[in-house]
């Protein structure tokens, strides 16, 4: 069985949270966006609201997230 490769989390990447982070109020599973690489595995993610409000901001080692995508497949919108 051959190992999943991962790609390197970048700039403007979608990462979830994989654990609580209760001194800023952050759960895990909560979604933000990467809006700096700081370091090798070392990234500044925002969280934002609904309405683009940003809540919190912070480092996040790249073990503290996972990277999300849809594999290409199409989003669907459902009113």
């Amino acid at each position: 069985m051959m190992a999943e490769r991962r790609r390197p989390i970048k700039l403007l990447d979608t990462v979830a949270l994989l654990e609580d982070l209760p001194g800023r109020k952050l759960k895990r599973g909560e979604v933000g966006t990467v809006v700096e690489v700081l370091a090798p595995d070392v990234y500044e993610v925002e969280f934002s609201d609904d309405d683009g409000q940003t809540y919190a901001e912070l480092a996040l080692r790249k073990e503290q997230g996972v990277l999300l995508h849809n594999r290409g497949e199409a989003l669907r919108i459902v009113a």
